[in-house]
């Protein structure tokens, strides 16, 4: 069964009770569960992993080379900021769909930039929690083409 690394970066371990009219009221308990529910429909498995530290964030991406098929990455505030994290995932050579609950090209300028765009394969904004269920509809569908 092909493994999905699913990634959460800074702040995310506070879902549900940080900004709620900005990030919905769903844990990211609730998001795994919801993630580890679809992908097993998808015939996936997945990991999920959450660190408000860009080192273990990158880590845990190189790790995921010969482990896992894809990573599904929300680094949070790091997508603006972070160029070791947009390296770290263009050095395992991993489908990556990156992911935020709100739209972000809608929101503060400083928001629009993304350094993970440059080596995602995709990325979804906007749906909430949904976001994450769409992106391991996209990586499933990458799969079976390849």
């Amino acid at each position: 069964m092909t493994s999905v690394l699913i990634l959460n970066g800074p702040n995310l371990n506070l879902l549900g009770t940080r900004q709620p009219e900005v990030y919905g009221r769903t844990t990211l308990a609730d998001v795994e569960a919801s993630c580890a529910a679809h992908a097993e429909k998808l015939g996936l498995d997945v990991v999920c992993t959450q660190s408000n530290h860009e080192g273990a964030l990158i880590d845990a991406i190189h790790a995921a080379k010969g482990v896992h098929g894809g990573l599904v990455i929300n680094a949070g505030a790091y997508t603006h900021t972070s160029i070791a994290l947009m390296d770290a995932v263009a050095s395992v050579e991993l489908p990556a769909v990156e992911v935020h609950l709100s739209n972000i090209h809608a929101r503060e300028e400083f928001r629009h930039v993304s350094y993970l765009s440059k080596v995602a394969v995709g990325q979804i904004c906007g749906f909430g929690a949904q976001s994450y269920l769409m992106a391991l509809d996209a990586l499933a569908h990458r799969f079976t083409i390849s």
